[in-house]
């Protein structure tokens, strides 16, 4: 009986040792997998060469590009490799989620040339190259894209290209985005654009084309929030940066814009639509020979809000009119008046010093919906071409924070009248 339990124990202990055994085996080969799988991950490039790209700047390479990115698209952590000393023609194409792995590098050294005939691009579309529905993407290298967007601005020798101008590169719906390193000229419009996207990064890069090309905004920025754009040069036809509605949390800092229409929000509340933006800082920024500097401007009719706005340390050189807000935006064609707006409200404006050519500040608010909370602390702007301006306030409430230069005697104190709670309370 005693031999007999223990034999059993015997085995039984055995029979533990080759459980625990097996399970440390099991979490040892999973581990080991997990760690090649990763390194696997980490290394997998997709050379867009490997795919039939000819990278001779004739060759329409679209499909290439597709072929390439549903490789990468598949591995997390890979690169896609657009390689320097080759020219590739695309068509517009869209790199798609949301079924695509995380962290994936687009790897941008060669130059990207959008094509200039009709027929490549139908009825029309929206962007060129698109990016959407991704988690973690970077856009990174010394790489160009080029919409060669001057037969759009011009009558096309080619034919008749669509009514409707692409966006060069759009990211849509898309969370941590990086876009670094890489030159965009020449497009068709608006050169970068994130709609509906949050945690975005934007740093070291340059958008060029002519200052009369029109319409060619620099970046773009639609339903988006979190937003850090630095250390990049911005010289294009239209606004340098633009804030559109639904964008909050949203920090620019050390970029240098011009030519352009300036550093803009809005326009906002076109055809009686509602607008919310706030939390937005600009500072440490060089504008020159633009429209305007820092701009807020909303058409009537619209509401929602504006508000907590910081303009802080801003050198304009050669602008028309270095700190403006509209609120009676009309682009072109005639608007009637309406009484509803986009109410604008903590507006501050620090350390704004240079040269205009127009006039200095111009605040034109609604009647209905006055401007509130605007502050003005160490102001110098004066007239380049001699002919000192007064600035211009209509229906604008707020604070001199210090003297200003040249003196602005026109901005009231305590509003009598304001509907700005409420239009907070729509957003």
């Amino acid at each position: 009986m005693k031999n007999m339990n223990m034999n059993m124990n015997a085995k039984i202990i055995a029979l533990v040792t080759a459980i625990a055994f097996s399970v440390w085996f099991s979490s040892c080969s999973a581990t080991r997998v997990s760690h090649w799988r990763k390194l696997k991950a980490t290394s997998a490039t997709f050379n867009v060469l490997d795919y039939g790209a000819k990278g001779d700047g004739h060759a329409d390479d679209t499909q290439a590009f597709a072929e390439a990115w549903e490789a990468t698209c598949k591995v997390e952590g890979s690169t896609m490799v657009v390689p320097s000393g080759s020219v590739f023609l695309v068509k517009p194409v869209s790199f798609s989620g949301p079924n695509c792995e995380q962290n994936i590098v687009f790897q941008l050294d060669g130059k990207i040339i959008a094509p200039t005939s009709s027929e490549a691009w139908g009825s029309g579309t929206l962007q060129w190259l698109e990016f959407s529905k991704l988690k973690k993407i970077t856009i990174r290298g010394k790489g160009v894209i080029d919409g060669q967007g001057s037969v759009w601005w011009n009558d096309s020798p080619n034919g008749k290209l669509p009514s409707t101008k692409p966006t060069a590169l759009r990211f849509y719906g898309s969370d941590g985005v990086t876009v670094t390193g890489i030159t965009i000229q020449n497009s068709q419009q608006t050169h970068l654009k994130f709609d509906s996207s949050t945690n975005i990064q934007v740093f070291d890069i340059n958008v060029s084309s002519p200052g009369d090309s029109p319409n060619t905004d620099g970046i773009h920025l639609q339903n988006s929030q979190n937003v850090v754009i630095y250390s990049t040069t911005l010289a294009c036809g239209d606004d340098c940066i633009s804030i559109q509605t639904g964008c909050s949390d949203v920090y620019v800092h050390n970029v240098n814009c011009g030519p352009g229409h300036g550093i803009s929000i809005g326009s906002l509340g076109k055809e009686n639509t509602k607008a919310c933006v706030r939390n937005i800082t600009v500072r440490d920024v060089t504008i020159q020979n633009t429209l305007t500097g820092v701009r807020i401007k909303t058409w009537q009719g619209g509401s929602g809000s504006v508000q907590n706005i910081m303009f802080s340390n801003v050198q304009v050189s050669g602008v028309e009119t270095p700190i403006s807000i509209d609120q009676y935006y009309c682009d072109g064609g005639k608007c009637r008046n309406e009484s509803s707006a986009v109410a604008v409200s903590g507006i501050h404006y620090v350390n704004i010093k240079g040269t205009y050519t127009k006039e200095p500040i111009y605040f034109a608010c609604s009647d209905n919906l006055p401007c509130t909370g605007i502050t003005l602390d160490t102001i110098q702007l004066q007239s380049s071409q001699n002919h000192d301006r007064v600035p211009f306030c209509w229906e604008s409430f707020g604070e001199l924070k210090t003297k200003t230069v040249p003196p602005v005697e026109c901005l009231q104190r305590n509003p009598s009248k304001t509907g700005f709670a409420s239009n907070i309370d729509s957003c």
